[in-house]
């Protein structure tokens, strides 16, 4: 008996072979299109359940949206559907419709853990301190929770945390690590001090060039001499006035999972950067060499490679902004419309260190795209929301495509950007099914 695989797996070994074997659709090896006709085009009808209006310029390799949804959910505490991808150390990404508040709620906030996170007994917040050393810093210092919050001047913002592999399910061969879609991602509101603040205040040596953190989380192995996460970024980020650190989200004392008491948030890079459950800052006179700092960690290819290639870790360069990315969050994929009715989509953009200047909706498959309304940020390093109004020429199956463009007149791509070992960086546009009847 033949055996049985599922289609994510089938596609993950040859795309171009998977096309032909499920919808007898060859693809042009130049162009990318696949030639989706006959046979083919009946067989992938028949699984969508409608016909596929502009089916000519579908890719080669892509498989359906609405055949790529996984409804997967979990109950993790103070946490609304999230989806499980590891339980230790435990780690949980949200639904792209989940994502819609323009705010993100602690409890649709996506959850990255390297190890095992303290627990609410073992924290005190009334007596919690954070140390401030390294090679760099003029004074040695410690200051408790509370010193932190009536020494320093207080500020809130809206900033955005994604994770590096947020998208790493789409990467073909497969990449290492949890198998991300896209919901490792969130722009919740957060209350704390600026780290550059806390900075001056302990002296930095001219020699500076590093910032990093250690947090009170535990290594898997139980090992109380290993860290599981020691990260950083360079001074000039950690500068930055939005770099903060917070006690605070959305008003309310963080959430255990979030870091509570204290954390880092460096917004725009990878939020490895901003370290949970903060107890030490370091001022260091090189580029950190903390866990998940070195090899192949945070890192990409410092040029192109292709797909499957080795790289060893001397061509790797560590991860800095986040590229230029969005997000629909209404509707939810796999909706039904009336074709005599608007349909009104929307969601958000962000773009690491920058800002996002155009959206545009697509559901012809790229072929072309139509510019949506698009908000300024509510401070620097937030989510941008946008919104567009969709007609449908005719029933069928059909796919919304969003694509972001920056300040610096970066897009993102149709599909998938360049491969890595690790899966980072993924940021093809996000796609949604709708099933269009009159």
């Amino acid at each position: 008996m033949k055996d049985k695989v599922g289609l994510h797996e089938l596609y993950a070994k040859d795309a171009d072979a998977a096309d032909e074997q499920v919808f007898g659709r060859q693809v042009d090896p130049v162009s990318r299109r696949g030639f989706l006709r006959g046979s083919g085009l009946v067989a992938m009808m028949t699984a969508l359940g409608a016909s596929i209006p502009f089916a000519k310029y579908m890719p080669g390799g892509l498989i359906p949206a609405a055949l790529a949804q996984t409804e997967n959910a979990f109950q993790l505490a103070g946490k609304d559907g999230l989806t499980i991808l590891n339980d230790r150390p435990v780690n949980a990404e949200t639904p792209a419709h989940m994502l819609d508040d323009e705010i993100t709620p602690a409890s649709r906030m996506f959850v990255r853990n390297n190890g095992v996170p303290p627990t609410l007994e073992n924290v005190d917040a009334n007596n919690w301190f954070l140390e401030i050393g390294g090679e760099s810093v003029a004074n040695e210092t410690k200051l408790s929770l509370t010193e932190l919050q009536n020494t320093f001047q207080h500020h809130t913002l809206q900033l955005q945390l994604e994770c590096g592999g947020n998208g790493r399910s789409e990467f073909t061969p497969p990449a290492r690590g949890n198998q991300w879609t896209t919901g490792a991602i969130g722009c919740p509101e957060w209350t704390g001090v600026r780290l550059r603040d806390v900075l001056q205040h302990c002296g930095i040596n001219d020699d500076a060039v590093y910032v990093a953190y250690e947090g009170a989380d535990t290594h898997l192995s139980g090992d109380p001499k290993k860290l599981p996460i020691s990260r950083g970024v360079p001074l000039h980020k950690a500068l930055e006035k939005e770099s903060l650190l917070v006690w605070a989200m959305n008003g309310e004392p963080l959430p255990m999972l979030h870091g509570f008491p204290l954390r880092m948030v460096c917004a725009g890079w990878p939020a490895s950067v901003s370290g949970k459950w903060l107890n030490k800052i370091l001022l260091r006179d090189r580029v950190h060499d903390g866990e998940k700092m070195q090899g192949q960690s945070y890192r990409v290819p410092c040029k192109p490679v292709a797909p499957g290639a080795t790289v060893t870790d001397a061509e790797m360069c560590i991860i800095e902004s986040m590229p230029v990315k969005s997000l629909i969050t209404f509707p939810k994929s796999g909706n039904s419309h009336s074709r005599n009715a608007e349909l009104e989509v929307r969601g958000h953009a962000w773009s690491g260190d920058h800002q996002v200047k155009r959206l545009y909706t697509s559901i012809d498959f790229g072929a072309t795209w139509q510019r949506a309304k698009l908000r300024k940020p509510v401070n620097r390093l937030a989510w941008q929301h946008w919104s567009a109004t969709i007609e449908f020429p005719e029933d069928g199956y059909y796919e919304i495509w969003a694509r972001a463009v920056d300040d610096r007149g970066i897009s993102q791509p149709h599909v998938l950007p360049a491969w890595n070992p690790r899966g980072y960086l993924n940021n093809a546009c996000h796609r949604i099914a709708v099933s269009v009847a009159g």
